[in-house]
């Protein structure tokens, strides 16, 4: 490190942030004004602290601060914004206190803990770039954050900037798949809109239970289920997940709201009414960009039609948003998942349990789905979903009997796959159970990649493959996979186990901070979620900071009184290699041998 006098230099991302007609805002009413920003300012201080960042210099409405990380940095930046989002969200528009935040990383001088020179300039300029409410980094920050935040980006070309010698390539940070969670949830009116996919787009929302008995409300969900899984297995299609769509369950919603928060361009509504033996679909497809229908239909049948009318409604919805599909693209999609009815009533049973995460529920879909391949022995996705019902039991540590139960999930696992081999469901929750439970490896990352090959729309799939990648010592595919599933199901509940993935994957990568905040934000979403208490007291007692290790390890041990590092494997299961590194992690926050 170079100093001139008492000036130091060193490598920072910098962070400008300044508020959006702030002299007007003043002149309207400057003591309104000063309360409203003292207040803005106290919520924008504390998220920089949390994000570990330092303040360097504040003067009027403007903060400049810098982050050793531009992960950190960015990721502060836009959960700022949906918090002070919120903070706006009861004000009217002209009294909306707006700040506009940008990033640059680059080399800093620091005398007397100011910040100065051109990296300071240019985010500045960033800065100003900005829409109000917005974030602007630079393509040397996007370089840096681009594979391991889930966030969307728009290119706004090369700019030049006053005073700045060579042009310098702007990014719009449109949106951040956990803090539109966090802040959907918290009612903030972050509406930053994801970026459309380059291929037609579309969310299935659920359907309306019309037969006036509650106690078909699973019926309904599963036909929902059925149509995303028909149009998720077109390669041509980009389909949301089950998971997010869902999030819209019992709402009134706004199609263009939907459309923003789920980035597509197209949304499937409609009902289902079934009365004994007959029913009826109905649906309608409407263009989230502009809230106009492109059409409407009823399609009525017995119940042993029911495969043909999902079919019926899936091809009227690829015939609107994608009329050049050929037709053996149509046809090889359409597969009845059992030819009996009985066995595929108790399998949707069987889902609805599943998707409520207790262990009781487990319990009760494990039963379900039992009962379902007993009535159909080729039924290969029941297989599958019993199978993921054991690795639930492992990772949550409500296995009884470990062998015992880990060779029922082998067994289980083998006949989904083996029978499946064309169902992307089957293979994918057979093929992690044989990765996670059973400690075959290459065999279940080899069904899972067949499963992605299948049906690239799958969230599960590159959700589960994350987790596997993982374990195969490959981090950064690991990323990437990650990030495919959060941006397919952007809303989804689950998105606190991918958010923990995602800090294990930092971990094995040896990149503690990033895994640290990965850790911190799945706990935000669920704390008492154990991997990621695990996971975030290894990276922060990795990255030095022993006393927020102790604190996570605390919370930990009061979940999971009875976990050492000598029964870890009962609940993990790490790579030969990084095995001494989880457990160094452990024993310095504190864990017991």
């Amino acid at each position: 490190m170079t100093k001139i006098i008492d000036t130091e230099r060193r490598l920072v991302a910098v962070f400008a942030a300044d508020v959006e007609g702030y002299s007007r805002l003043m002149g309207a009413d400057e003591v309104w004004t000063l309360q409203r920003l003292t207040e803005r300012r106290a919520i924008l201080d504390k998220v920089i602290a949390d994000h570990r960042g330092r303040i360097a210099n504040t003067a009027g409405d403007s903060v400049l601060a810098e982050f050793g990380s531009a992960v950190d940095a960015v990721q502060c930046a836009v959960e700022a914004q949906a918090v002070l989002a919120e903070a706006n969200s009861n004000q009217p528009p002209e009294k909306r206190i707006n700040f506009r935040i940008g990033v640059h990383v680059g080399d800093v001088m620091v005398r007397a803990g100011d910040l100065f020179g051109d990296s300071v300039n240019i985010a500045a300029r960033l800065q100003a770039l900005a829409q109000p409410g917005g974030v602007c980094v630079s393509g040397a920050t996007y370089d840096q954050v681009r594979k391991v935040l889930p966030i969307a980006f728009t290119d706004l070309g090369a700019q030049q900037f006053k005073n700045i010698e060579e042009p310098v390539r702007a990014y719009e940070a449109n949106s951040f798949s956990q803090t539109a969670v966090q802040s959907k949830q918290a009612g903030s009116g972050f509406s930053k809109s994801l970026v459309l996919p380059d291929k037609p787009s579309i969310a299935v929302l659920p359907f309306q239970n019309m037969s006036g008995d509650p106690e078909q409300e699973y019926f309904a969900d599963g036909m929902v289920e059925e149509i995303i899984t028909a149009l998720s297995q077109f390669r041509q299609l980009f389909v949301i997940a089950r998971n997010s769509s869902f999030t819209y369950k019992g709402r009134s919603i706004d199609v263009k709201q939907v459309g923003r928060e789920l980035g597509v361009r197209y949304v499937l509504e409609g009902s289902v009414r079934k009365a004994g033996n007959r029913i009826r679909i109905t649906g309608q497809l409407v263009d989230a960009t502009t809230a106009g229908h492109l059409w409407a239909d009823r399609f009525d049948g017995g119940i042993d039609d029911i495969f043909d009318l999902q079919d019926s409604v899936t091809t009227r919805v690829v015939g609107a948003i994608a009329p050049k599909l050929e037709l053996a693209e149509i046809e090889r999609v359409w597969r009845k998942p059992t030819e009996n009815l009985n066995a595929y009533d108790y399998f949707l049973h069987g889902m609805a349990s599943f998707y409520r995460l207790t262990k009781e529920a487990n319990d009760e879909a494990l039963r379900l789905f039992r009962k379902a391949f007993e009535l159909d022995p080729e039924f290969a996705v029941a297989y599958g979903m019993a199978a993921y019902c054991y690795l639930r039991r492992k990772f949550n540590g409500w296995m009884t009997d470990q062998a015992k139960e880990a060779a029922e999930a082998g067994r289980l696992a083998r006949l989904a796959v083996d029978l499946g081999k064309d169902d992307a469901v089957a293979l994918i929750y057979g093929g992690r159970t044989l990765a996670r439970v059973v400690g075959e490896l290459d065999v279940g990352a080899a069904f899972i990649n067949r499963a992605l090959v299948l049906n690239p729309n799958l969230a599960a799939a590159w959700h589960n493959s994350g987790w596997t990648r993982i374990r195969l010592g490959e981090p950064d595919i690991a990323i990437e996979h990650l990030a495919t599933a959060m941006r397919l199901s952007p809303l989804d509940p689950l998105m606190h186990a991918m958010q923990t993935a995602m800090g294990l994957a930092h971990i094995y990568a040896g990149r503690y901070n990033e895994a640290s905040v990965w850790a911190e934000n799945a706990l935000r979403g669920n704390p008492n979620y154990l991997p990621a208490l695990r996971f975030a007291a290894v990276s922060n007692a990795l990255g030095g900071r022993i006393e927020k290790a102790r604190e996570m390890l605390k919370r930990l041990r009061q979940l999971d009184p009875n976990r050492r590092i000598s029964n870890l494997t009962e609940v993990e299961d790490f790579a030969p290699y990084i095995v001494g590194v989880i457990e160094e992690g452990l024993r310095k926050a504190g864990m017991p041998e």
